[in-house]
């Protein structure tokens, strides 16, 4: 299908949808409806996926014509840490009617400890490949005690996912875990210490850029055992620290922040990751993703 005839499709649908989205929105939508059409020597020739956190709100609203909206961007691959209401199966079938797949499915760390087959089985129904947890709990500032409990517990529950249910676990690194730790960082010896046979990891770029580490030279240093990777960019003159934490609103569209997103891009082919979720979770995401999706498509090599 050539690219004016998506763009047609594209605007055919939008009007249907205009009491759904605001104008400006379905207008950065047919204004960058075909960028992943064209072809060329790209730095990032894929279409993302896209973090279910993003559209939290309009999911929480009405499922289906959040993914329609979705789908209309072109991007078929998702990440969903929430069911939104819906069972597993439920979503599942809403999935499959617009072609688009769930690839990885986040839970929380106590229901991953606590109850590990049902977490897989959640997944396996979405049609996932990859179980995630984003949050280490924790009081204060993150401890070593912290870091030692998580492993035991990964390394347990990633055991059961990969060796009875054929999944991946990742752990999705959120800032605090760079404390100072001997010759390295609390990060470092979570990765040293998780069996690499049934822990890997998804790195979010801010929340690796927040405390004030380099994206590229982790990839460098751990290469394969990160699968998955959070695509997000962090506000000009905002600056970080290791608490995890920061405003919604400092997210702000790949390529208009402080991150070198070529280079990660480049170090993130490299190490092989499997699969790239944009995630935004400010108020202006149906503006900033459009955005951040024609960004990635005029990267070049």
């Amino acid at each position: 299908m050539g690219p004016y005839r998506v763009r047609d499709r594209l605007k055919l649908f939008l009007m249907n949808r205009a009491s759904y989205l605001p104008s400006i929105v379905i207008a950065l939508l047919l204004s960058t409806g075909t960028i992943f059409c064209q072809s060329g020597n790209l730095l990032f020739p894929e279409t993302p996926g896209l973090v279910s956190y993003t559209h939290r709100t309009s999911f929480e609203k009405d499922v289906s014509a959040t993914l329609d909206t979705i789908k209309t961007l072109g991007i078929t691959d998702m990440e969903f840490s929430n069911l939104f209401g819906k069972t597993p199966e439920s979503l599942r079938s809403s999935l499959d009617e617009r072609g688009i797949k769930c690839s990885s499915f986040g839970t929380g760390y106590d229901d991953l400890v606590k109850d590990t087959e049902e977490v897989a089985r959640k997944a396996k129904v979405l049609g996932a490949s990859f179980v995630r947890v984003a949050w280490i709990p924790h009081e204060g500032t993150f401890d070593l005690d912290d870091a030692k409990k998580a492993v035991a517990d990964f390394n347990r529950a990633g055991k059961i996912l990969k060796e009875d249910h054929g999944l991946t676990f990742c752990y999705h690194n959120h800032g605090y875990e760079f404390e100072p730790y001997k010759k390295g960082t609390l990060f470092d010896y979570l990765m040293q210490n998780t069996d690499p046979r049934y822990v890997s990891f998804e790195m979010d770029i801010l929340w690796t850029f927040f405390p004030g580490q380099d994206p590229v030279q982790l990839l460098k240093k751990y290469g394969d055992r990160f699968k998955l990777m959070h695509l997000k960019d962090l506000r000009k003159g905002v600056k970080g620290d290791m608490t995890g934490s920061t405003s919604k609103e400092n997210d702000v569209p790949l390529g208009t922040g402080q991150i070198d997103i070529p280079a990660v891009l480049k170090a993130a082919k490299k190490a092989g990751i499997k699969h790239y979720y944009i995630e935004d979770e400010s108020k202006l995401k149906s503006v900033q993703v459009p955005k951040t999706m024609a960004y990635l498509k005029s990267l070049k090599e």
